[in-house]
Formats: C-alpha cells, structure tokens, sequence
C-alpha cells in the first residue's frame, strides 16, 4: 500500500464521486498513488433480482429508508480491520477544518452516503463511527456531502499541496483569508493595492494580515473570539483589531 490515505465510498450512484476522483488535482494525486479510492455500489449487494436498497420507514412518514442488510454486506466486502466509517448526513456534527485536518491522518476513510430519508439506526448504531454534516441544510444526495469531505481532506495529505499554500488559507489560526490580486493591475478603474507591487516582504505580510483580520471581524466575527480562546492573536493583530475598530483600516479594494 503505497497511498498515504484510501476512500472508500459507498454509495447507490457511483458515478458521481468517480467523477471527482478522475478530475483536475485529485486525478493527479491519484496517478501519484498519494490517494487511492474504492467505490462500492450498494446495489451490489441488494437482496432480491430487482436490486432494492430502500423500503418505507416503520411509523409511517413521507420517502424511503436505505435498507440495512446491503449496507452491513458492503461494509463487510471491504475487509478493513482498522477502518474509520464515516455518514453523511444534516443532523452529524459540523464539519471543520480541524475536523479535516483529523481525517487526513487516517489510512483508510469508509464514507456511507445516505439517500431518501436516510439509513437504518442500527446501521449507525453498529458501525457508524462518526456521523458529519457538512452545513445546517439538507441535500438530496449523500454523495454531494461525501466529495466536499473528499476534497477538504485529500487536499491536507501530504504531496497533494505544497505546504506553503496551505499555512496561508482561510481558517488557518481561525482567521478567513486575506484578498488575492493578479493582473492587470488596473481593472474596471479598480488598482491593486500599492503595497503588493512594492516588493517590500515585511510590508506586504503586515497588509495581508491586517486584511485577514478585516474580513475575518466583517464576515465571521466569531472566528475572532475563537482564535483570541486558542491563543492565535499577537499583541500586533490585537493593535491592528483595536485600529479597524476605530476606523483606521484600509478596505481591500483600496490602494494603501
């Protein structure tokens, strides 16, 4: 085993994740042998001739249910001793950055993708190890909610990114993050800001980080109160929130 992190999904409709594992970076990744991936159809492992996965619920109550029985046998037909089984679904915990970071160590990542109303409780009950939700709504397909895993946690394993991509991103140290220009250096009358054409290092790292904090306090003010928790603010990002406060910031469309 070569792959530094293998996912196995199991799903009802296979073709949507195969599309992401044979695209763009993570196809790349892929052909490294850095991620490795299986797709399980569930149907495979369906009961009668029809190759039913779904029955009504018991208690009655609007949609369909994914039946236990081919569920337990693909989860079995992976032959995994030490596996993490991760479900999909809007009442799991919230999924973050952290959350991803965690994954990415695992060598193996089981993702059962709902569909309908959902699984059998005992399906979670006995082999669910975590249940994720990726945002306070609901999606019709459980493989929607799987890729954005997918995606948040291939990309933290390493040789899929250059590292140094990564220390810069938003929600690292709690902060969103800063803004991103490129050419041409006057747009709709619109100039990037002087400071990133000054070549000046030192400079340039002040205002990116001074514009974190300034979208961070607009957009997600919580965030803020987190990092201060965890420890993630130096005596100069405190100087510069007291200064957005009081009105001295530069916005990032401006010049300065």
């Amino acid at each position: 085993m070569a792959y530094s992190i293998k996912f196995h999904v199991l799903t009802l409709f296979p073709e949507i994740p195969r599309a992401f594992f044979t695209s763009s970076i993570m196809a790349k990744a892929v052909q490294k042998e850095i991620i490795a991936y299986d797709l399980v159809n569930i149907r495979d492992f369906a009961l009668d001739a029809h190759k039913t996965c779904d029955d009504s619920p018991y208690g009655g109550g609007a949609g369909q249910l994914l039946l236990a029985e081919p569920i337990e046998k693909a989860l079995y037909s992976l032959k995994l001793r030490k596996k993490r089984v991760i479900y999909m679904t809007p009442s799991g915990k919230p999924f973050t950055q952290n959350y991803a970071k965690e994954l990415s160590k695992e060598k193996n990542l089981v993702i059962l993708c709902g569909r309908y109303e959902g699984i059998d409780q005992r399906i979670i009950d006995s082999y669910v190890d975590d249940e994720i939700s990726i945002g306070d709504y609901v999606l019709s397909s459980g493989e929607v909610a799987a890729n954005v895993l997918i995606d948040a946690v291939y990309r933290l394993v390493d040789g899929v990114i250059r590292q140094e991509s990564l220390e810069e991103e938003s929600y690292t140290n709690n902060l969103l993050e800063y803004p991103q220009y490129t050419r041409p250096e006057v747009f709709n009358d619109m100039r990037v800001p002087e400071v990133l054409l000054s070549g000046h290092h030192k400079n340039i790292a002040q205002w990116r980080q001074k514009m974190r904090l300034i979208k961070t306090l607009k957009n997600r003010p919580d965030l803020i109160a987190k990092a201060r928790s965890e420890g993630c603010l130096s005596k100069e990002d405190e100087k510069m929130i007291e200064q957005i406060y009081i009105g001295e910031q530069d916005g990032p469309n401006k010049n300065n």
